[in-house]
C-alpha cells in the first residue's frame, strides 16, 4: 500500500481499515511488536507520589537554620495558597442570643463586601467582661453535615447529639465551661454553607475544590481566610484577652487548626487532633479530600512541613490508637519531621503527642492542661 500525500488524505481520506492497518504496522515496526505497558492513572499518581520532590523539607539542626527555613517555607506557602487575607472592613451581625447557665451563646454572621458571609458561634463564659477579659480558643469543626453545630453542643438540633457522642465532638462547649471565650465558625462546604441537594451524588469537597480552582482559589485558602477573620473577631471583642488565643480542631478541623496556626502567629498554642497523616500518603490510592488539597504542595513539602511552621509555639498532636485515618510508618515520618524542627528551634519540650486509647475523636487530656499553662498562667 503506497502512502497517500497529505493533500490526497485531506481530499479523499482513507478507508477506516486502511488507517488501522497502517497505524498498527507503524507501531510494530517501531517497537518490534512490544507495546509499552498501560497503567491506570491511579498507579501513575502513586508512582509520582513516591518521587515527590519535597524540595524544601527541613533538614537543619540549629535555631538559625530553622529560622531561615521557616521564613522561606512560610513565604512559599503564602504563594501556593494565594491571598488569604480577611476583609479589613466588616460587620458582625447578631442573628440570635441564647443565655445558658454558664455562658452566653451568640450566633453571628460575619459580612463584608464581595466576600462570602461566615456563620460563627461565639460562646462567652459568665464572668468574662471588658474589665475582666478571658483567654479565647478558636474551635474548628471537621467533616459532616452539621458543620459547626456539634462543636458548641447544639443537642437541640436533630442528629447533633449522636455526632457529639461518637467523637467527643463538643470541645467548644468544653472550652467555654473552662472559662475561655470560644469562636466556632462554619467552614465550606459544610453545614449552613452547603446546599447538599444541589450536588446530587457528587462529593461536595471534591466538586467545590474543582469549582474554586476554576476561579483561581482553593478550599483550604478560603477557609484559612475565614479562620483568620474569626481571629479578628476575637481580638475585637472586649471580653477577650487579645494576646491569649489558642486553636483546636478534630479531623479536617485538625488540618485547618494546623494551617491557621502555621500561618498566623496570633495563635499561641494549638491542639491538632486526628490529622497526623501526610498528603504524600493520602494520594497513593486512598480517598483524597479536595478540602485538604493545596496545589503544588508536594513540590516543596508536606503537611509535616506546614506543622513545623508552628514552632516555636507549643502544640499537641492527638492520635487515637484505633484511628483508621492515621497510617503506621507515615505517622512516624510525620512525627520525626516535627520533632526535628522543634529540636532545631531549641524548644523540643513544646511539642507533645497525646496517644490515647480510642478512634477518630477529640481527647483533650493533654491539650487542656497545656492550654491552661499557656493561656491562663
Amino acid at each position: 500500500m503506497s502512502q497517500p500525500t497529505r493533500r490526497q488524505f485531506l481530499r479523499f481520506g482513507l478507508p477506516a481499515g486502511a488507517v488501522l492497518v497502517h497505524r498498527v504496522s507503524s507501531l510494530l515496526a517501531a517497537d518490534d511488536g512490544k507495546f509499552p505497558p498501560l497503567r491506570p492513572v491511579q498507579d501513575d499518581i502513586r508512582i509520582d507520589s513516591e518521587r515527590a520532590a519535597l524540595s524544601m523539607q527541613f533538614r537543619g539542626k540549629s535555631p538559625a537554620e530553622f529560622a531561615d527555613w521557616r521564613k522561606r517555607f512560610r513565604k512559599q506557602m503564602a504563594t501556593l495558597l494565594g491571598d488569604c487575607t480577611p476583609p479589613r472592613k466588616w460587620t458582625a451581625v447578631e442573628e440570635m442570643r441564647t443565655d445558658l447557665p454558664d455562658h452566653t451563646r451568640l450566633e453571628l454572621l460575619l459580612t463584608a463586601k464581595n466576600v462570602p458571609a461566615v456563620p460563627v458561634y461565639l460562646l462567652i463564659p459568665k464572668g468574662a467582661t471588658a474589665k475582666k477579659p478571658a483567654p479565647a480558643v478558636l474551635c474548628v469543626h471537621g467533616h459532616g453535615a452539621y458543620g459547626h453545630h456539634p462543636i458548641v453542643g447544639r443537642t437541640d438540633l436533630p442528629g447533633v447529639a449522636k455526632a457529639i457522642k461518637g467523637a467527643n465532638y463538643d470541645y467548644g462547649l468544653q472550652f467555654v465551661k473552662r472559662g475561655y471565650v470560644v469562636a466556632a465558625p462554619c467552614l465550606i462546604p459544610f453545614g449552613r454553607r452547603l446546599d447538599r441537594a444541589k450536588y446530587g451524588r457528587t462529593d461536595p469537597c471534591a466538586t467545590t475544590f474543582v469549582r474554586l480552582q476554576a476561579l483561581g482559589q482553593t478550599t483550604m485558602g478560603a477557609n484559612l481566610r475565614d479562620l483568620r477573620w474569626c481571629l479578628d473577631l476575637l481580638q475585637r471583642r472586649p471580653e477577650v484577652r487579645k494576646e491569649k488565643i489558642g486553636c483546636a480542631g478534630l479531623s479536617y478541623g485538625g488540618r485547618m487548626t494546623m494551617l491557621v496556626s502555621a500561618m498566623d502567629e496570633r495563635i499561641k498554642v494549638c491542639a491538632v487532633s486526628g490529622a497526623l497523616n501526610l498528603l504524600q500518603e493520602r494520594i497513593r490510592g486512598r480517598y483524597s479530600c479536595g478540602s485538604q488539597i493545596i496545589p503544588g504542595l508536594l513540590k516543596y513539602g508536606d503537611y509535616s512541613e506546614i506543622g513545623s511552621l508552628i514552632a516555636p509555639r507549643p502544640a499537641v498532636w492527638e492520635v487515637g490508637s484505633r484511628d483508621g485515618l492515621v497510617v503506621p510508618k507515615w505517622d512516624k515520618l510525620f512525627k520525626d519531621r516535627l520533632q526535628r524542627a522543634y529540636a532545631a528551634a531549641g524548644v523540643a519540650d513544646r511539642l507533645a503527642f497525646d496517644h490515647f486509647e480510642g478512634g477518630h475523636r477529640w481527647n483533650g487530656k493533654v491539650a487542656s492542661p497545656l492550654f491552661e499553662k499557656v493561656l491562663k498562667r
